[in-house]
């Protein structure tokens, strides 16, 4: 499956607005590319600081989100 490999710096602050509903999607850029997955993937990876660390975020052909992994 295709996958996009990437660094978030988050901080707790910042992941309120997905945590409360503002905001439902994460977008990232490479280069010129930009992807938006949904937020809530990003929820086992919150802790008290926020969400920090490099990512990969697997979709499937039709560009669907499938998985978040930490790497």
């Amino acid at each position: 499956m295709p996958s996009i490999i990437f660094t978030l710096n988050i901080s707790s602050q910042e992941y309120l607005a997905y945590y409360q509903g503002k905001a439902s999607q994460v977008r990232i850029k490479d280069g010129s590319r930009i992807t938006l997955f949904p937020a809530e993937g990003l929820r086992p990876f919150v802790t008290h600081t926020g969400i920090h660390g490099r990512f990969k975020l697997i979709y499937d052909k039709n560009n669907k989100f499938v998985s978040l992994e930490k790497v």
